[in-house]
């Protein structure tokens, strides 16, 4: 599953025709409207094909000035981020406790020095 939320713009004195559209085309929900002209809303899909399709039918609907993505969310990519945790090392036990910032020492390289 995937999900996304999105920002639909338009003129402020056609919100309400494209808030009726956007409700009609029953591609996503709606979560707020501004009337100032900006409609935010989730897609739900199956995969990123699906939520894409959906993310177009918004973006053609008259009145429909632009549509953003802001956020998306894959449950696939997060699977695949879980396991690269588990292999990663446990988190060292200096950073787990409080520490005088006088016995951390810094064994890295900085790429820009002054």
């Amino acid at each position: 599953m995937t999900l996304s939320s999105c920002v639909i713009r338009c003129k402020p004195q056609e919100i309400e025709d494209v808030r009726k559209r956007v409700e009609e085309a029953k591609v996503c929900d709606i979560h707020m409207v501004d009337e100032s002209g900006y409609i935010i809303v989730t897609i739900e899909g199956e995969n990123i094909e699906d939520e894409v399709s959906k993310f177009a039918i918004l973006e053609k609907l008259p009145g429909v000035l632009n549509a953003d993505m802001i956020y998306s969310y894959s449950e696939e990519e997060l699977e695949a981020l879980r396991e690269d945790l588990d292999l990663q090392d446990p988190v060292p036990e200096i950073l787990e406790k409080d520490v005088d910032a006088s016995q951390i020492v810094y064994h890295g390289d900085l790429k820009k020095r002054f």
